[in-house]
C-alpha cells in the first residue's frame, strides 16, 4: 500500500513538472475575440477529451498550489525530484539544499510526507 502511494506520488510529481513547463497561451491584443475562450486549440478533440484535459489541468493546479505552500527547502526538493522523475535521470541538483546525502534524503522524505498529507486532505490522493 505504501509503495503504491509513493509510486502514485511519483507519477503526479512527474506530470506536474511537465504541466508546469508547458506553454500556456494568454489572450492578448493579437488573439481573435472569437476564439479567446476556446478550451482546445485542436478542432478534432471530443467533448470527453476536453473534459478530461480540464480535470487534469485542475488537478495539476491543485498540486502546484500545495507545493507552493511548502517551505522553500521542501519546495525546492520536490521541484528537483519532479524534474528528475520527468526526465528519467537523477542529475538535477540545487545549492539550496544541503550537500550531505543523508540530510537531503531526510528533507525530501519530509517534503514528500507533507505533500502527501496535503494532497490526501484535498482529495487528490
Amino acid at each position: 500500500m505504501i509503495a503504491e502511494a509513493q509510486q502514485t506520488l511519483d507519477q503526479l510529481l512527474s506530470a506536474w513538472h511537465q504541466w508546469a513547463q508547458g506553454y500556456q497561451h494568454v489572450g492578448g491584443i493579437n488573439s481573435s475575440p472569437m476564439f479567446r475562450s476556446a478550451k482546445s486549440s485542436r478542432g478534432w478533440d471530443t467533448v470527453d477529451e476536453i473534459v478530461s484535459h480540464e480535470i487534469d489541468s485542475d488537478q495539476m493546479k491543485a498540486i502546484d498550489f500545495h507545493v507552493m505552500q511548502l517551505c522553500d527547502v521542501y519546495r525546492t526538493a520536490l521541484q528537483l525530484q519532479a524534474r528528475n522523475l520527468a526526465t528519467g535521470r537523477n542529475v538535477w541538483n540545487s545549492a539550496r539544499i544541503p550537500t550531505d546525502i543523508h540530510q537531503r534524503a531526510e528533507i525530501l522524505s519530509s517534503a514528500r510526507h507533507g505533500l502527501t498529507v496535503r494532497l490526501r486532505n484535498a482529495g487528490i490522493l
